[in-house]
């Protein structure tokens, strides 16, 4: 017997709650998500770094964005040019969107750059949730070192500070000594940026290469304020407006040979995801969502940029789809120039 209108109208009302709990159930649990957890956030950089205080930055701000409002705990996880973090990341980190990593360029650039690497982190795999910076890295010396210019470095021998691979004050010092002609002997071993501006204070070396320009000038103000240093090169896909004022060159001014540029082109496109954030492979998706969205929020937010001009880092973000689109093509990049450009960032 057909139903009289009156009883679809009691059928449908009986059904409203359970109806309407089913449409409103999502939106439900990806704002309940993240409430009562805590953020996992590794820095692949020791203590006191450009990278550790980048990511101390995003991480007091970042968890304001996320539905839910979790607590972010920042921890450090140094070694091997944050290669050590990136493989937590991928292959022991929890994969419920609780884990994330900051990383430097050279772990993304890595595997593709050093096949002993490779079979231990796939940077194509993993999820970027986005980057704070697209930056520009210089080689610098102390006033009245021997090496004044960079044009100094390509006639007198000197000793520049470097890490270990994967790290760029190790191979922007073999970059630069490969395709510009730079006859520095690299010393490496350092544990980051800061110890080896101590070693330049003392005089144990002369100077180093692929010092990010932001982390330069958060960890050294008095240098530039009081004229301590020499700015001789910058290293980007674009000239830096502010290193170009200062009349300091750019890397392709040295470079007469064609592949050469391409190689430097190659290695050096990783500055546009300089800051970048990851999670695992397997992240749900709509964790993944939340993460990138909330980045993003952060990243326009006025109390973090506040923040982050207190702290002495520019801000020059990218969103975590981007980066994936960007990472994928540089490991699309041909053979040829991709062999060169590994024998051009280590030791002859």
């Amino acid at each position: 017997m057909p139903m009289s209108s009156s009883g679809t109208r009691v059928l449908t009302l009986a059904f409203a709650p359970a109806l309407a709990a089913s449409l409103f159930a999502t939106p439900s649990l990806a704002n309940d998500y993240y409430a009562g957890k805590t953020i996992e956030l590794l820095v692949g950089a020791p203590p006191g770094g450009g990278y550790d205080i980048y990511a101390r930055t995003v991480a007091r701000h970042f968890g304001r964005h996320i539905p839910g409002n979790p607590t972010i705990v920042v921890k450090n996880m140094p070694g091997a040019g944050s290669a050590k973090a990136a493989q937590y990341i991928q292959g022991i980190a929890p994969k419920d969107g609780t884990s994330l990593a900051g990383v430097m360029p050279g772990a993304i650039m890595g595997p593709l750059l050093d096949d002993r690497t490779a079979p231990m982190f796939d940077p194509t795999k993993v999820r970027y949730i986005g980057t704070a910076n697209s930056g520009t890295r210089v080689c610098t010396t102390m006033k009245g070192s021997k090496i004044a210019s960079f044009a100094d470095a390509q006639k007198v021998k000197a000793k520049f500070g470097g890490s270990s691979p994967n790290d760029s004050t190790y191979e922007y010092g073999y970059l630069h000594k490969h395709t510009s002609g730079a006859i520095f002997d690299i010393v490496a071993g350092y544990r980051g940026t800061a110890e080896m501006a101590l070693a330049m204070e003392r005089g144990e070396i002369d100077g180093l290469c692929g010092w990010d320009w932001s982390s330069f000038k958060s960890q050294k103000p008095e240098w530039l304020r009081d004229g301590k240093a020499n700015v001789l090169l910058q290293a980007s896909v674009d000239p830096n407006p502010e290193l170009t004022k200062m009349g300091v060159p750019t890397v392709f001014q040295f470079i007469k040979d064609e592949e050469a540029r391409k190689v430097v082109e190659l290695v050096i496109s990783q500055t546009v995801f300089h800051r970048s954030y990851i999670a695992p492979p397997e992240t749900p998706p709509a964790q993944i969502e939340v993460l990138r969205k909330a980045f993003d929020a952060t990243m326009a937010d006025k109390e973090f940029l506040a923040d982050a001009e207190r702290t002495r880092v520019d801000i020059e973000p990218l969103s975590g789809a981007k980066v994936q689109e960007v990472v994928a093509k540089l490991y699309a990049a041909p053979p040829a120039i991709v062999e060169r450009a590994r024998k051009a960032i280590r030791p002859d």
